[in-house]
């Protein structure tokens, strides 16, 4: 019999129940959906009666090979990334990453040696003092020198205009 210009694939055919085998019971297709999910509770609900059991008897967990024997928090294992609200722990602080950590240290440091730097603390803050009482000498002295060649250019003009008028 000619299937077509296709083969389907033998994995992908359908297998149908005859009537006989639905009549029988024999059918590996169920009847109905509901009756399936109602077996599914009820079996639930006979294993949660028996781990309810169980757990009482059993009161610490298995875990397999050596995770039960030693308790390692693997930093490299991934962690979720977002948490539910009823998972998030109010009262837990969250523990910073080195990097975090780092910079924060680097900023405080930063911030203690501005203080010191605006107290005039600090080996920088000294020298620079120092060279602007310098530059407030040398510009202190500038301007008396120029004062003084001032009030000369004053005389020398009164002198030449005295004279001019002689």
């Amino acid at each position: 019999m000619g299937r077509g210009k296709f083969k389907g694939k033998p994995t992908g055919r359908r297998q149908f129940s005859t009537p006989e085998e639905m009549l029988a019971g024999t059918s590996t297709r169920p009847r109905t959906f509901k009756k399936e999910e109602a077996e599914a509770e009820f079996e639930d609900d006979r294993s949660d009666e028996e781990s309810e059991e169980s757990s009482e008897e059993e009161e610490s967990d298995k875990k397999k090979g050596t995770q039960g024997v030693i308790e390692i928090e693997n930093p490299n294992m991934a962690r979720p990334k977002t948490l539910k609200a009823r998972d998030a722990d109010l009262d837990k602080t969250s523990e910073l990453s080195r990097r975090e950590r780092e910079e924060i240290e680097k900023q405080r440091a930063h911030e203690r040696y501005m203080k010191l730097q605006e107290q005039g603390k600090t080996d920088q803050a000294k020298k620079d003092l120092e060279r602007l009482a310098l530059i407030r000498q040398q510009r202190a002295e500038a301007a008396k020198k120029r004062e003084e060649e001032k009030a000369g250019n004053d005389l020398i003009l009164v002198l030449v205009y005295s004279e001019v008028r002689k």
